[in-house]
């Protein structure tokens, strides 16, 4: 038992061969069956195209999602490294502040015993 070809797409391939919907493909020269065959080869490849298409846009929003995700972590830990420069920039003023007064409190020292 040979494989039955859906009514809708054997009228199309009689058509597409034909010109006519109806007319049968028995009886029509090699070159138009041939050419026919070529054309619906040529559909199915377009159809998987479009369906390769669709995946590949798919792959591509969730790329978007991926990348999206990582961009927002890099703020965070861009805002993170941002106070943790601030803390360093205090701690480095008050040591700063803490050589100034013991330089000062060496020359009272060193002026005391003489």
């Amino acid at each position: 038992h040979s494989p039955r070809v859906p009514t809708h797409l054997h009228s199309l391939t009689e058509m597409m061969a034909t010109g006519k919907p109806g007319q049968s493909l028995k009886g029509l020269p090699t070159e138009k069956v041939n050419t026919c065959g070529t054309d619906v080869i040529a559909l199915t490849k377009q159809v998987l195209k479009g369906s390769q298409s669709s995946e590949l846009l798919g792959q591509a929003a969730q790329n978007v999602v991926l990348q999206e995700d990582a961009i927002l972590h890099s703020e965070d830990s861009l805002r993170k490294m941002a106070i943790v420069t601030k803390y360093l920039q205090y701690q480095q003023e008050v040591i700063q502040k803490n050589v100034e007064e013991s330089s000062d409190l060496q020359d009272q020292l060193n002026h005391l015993l003489k």
